[in-house]
């Protein structure tokens, strides 16, 4: 009687396992459905008006920001600030250190992706050609200061 009981308790804590297994395992495939990667589109937007520049960097530096939020900031940016003042000789331009650090803290976000990066990357290299040089020295600071 006792070897009964014993046999059916464990029985019912399989069951009890089986379930919370199953459960488990049903979570997680209806999150990573709802979870898609931003896309590299360019931003349409609906209104006029060019949207402010230090509420742009507000975006970026945030560390609430999603993948999405921080994609449209940087489309935003490139499409309406992304050419830098012309250099001054050797040295780049004051207003450089802004992107070099925009650039620095991208690389930074924990919610950023190698997409986001390698966008602002290139888009700002192809509308500013004379720092190119600069733009990746800023990316490769940024990527080496994240660690592992």
């Amino acid at each position: 009687m006792e070897a009964e009981l014993i046999i059916k308790s464990i029985m019912g804590l399989v069951v009890i396992l089986a379930v919370l297994m199953f459960f488990l395992f049903l979570e997680p495939s209806k999150d990573n459905a709802n979870k898609k990667k931003p896309s590299i589109e360019k931003y349409e937007s609906n209104t006029s008006t060019t949207p402010d520049f230090k509420s742009l960097v507000h975006v970026i530096k945030n560390k609430k920001s999603d993948a999405a939020e921080l994609l449209e900031a940087v489309q935003l940016i490139t499409k309406y600030y992304g050419v830098i003042n012309k250099k001054l000789g050797m040295r780049p331009h004051p207003d450089f250190d802004i992107y070099a650090d925009l650039l620095f803290t991208i690389c930074r976000h924990k919610h950023t992706n190698k997409d986001i990066i390698i966008y602002f990357d290139r888009e700002l290299g192809r509308l500013n050609p004379e720092y190119k040089k600069e733009i990746n020295e800023a990316v490769t600071k940024g990527l080496n200061s994240r660690g592992v």
